[in-house]
């Protein structure tokens, strides 16, 4: 097994993962597998979905789009907004980094 990154390491998800994360049905994922729309491979007879070629398919469909904001991950993402001031740092209070662009 080769050794890799992990920013390198592939997000692979199951259809069922795909429906919930994208809050689209399972048929829809299976058609787009069918028309080719999306990569994935074949992991014990089940499909694995490749994430980034799952979010670049989603932004293609203005109507995928709005179901992954309305019914998927999208409706989250308000709530990852910090409001607690304790764990969101002010910008004055963090000294600013030495640059490194010498010549």
């Amino acid at each position: 097994m080769r050794d890799m990154n992990p920013e390198q390491t592939p997000i692979r998800l199951s259809i069922s993962q795909t429906a919930a994360l994208f809050g689209i049905s399972e048929r829809t994922i299976r058609s787009a597998i069918k028309k080719g729309e999306v990569r994935y491979i074949v992991v014990r007879n089940r499909y694995k979905l490749s994430f980034d070629s799952l979010l670049a398919w989603s932004q293609k469909s203005t109507r995928r789009r709005n179901k992954r904001d309305t019914k998927g991950i999208g409706k989250y993402v308000a709530t990852w907004y910090i409001r607690n001031k304790k764990y969101s740092p002010n910008p004055k209070l963090i000294p600013p980094q030495p640059n490194n662009n010498s010549k």
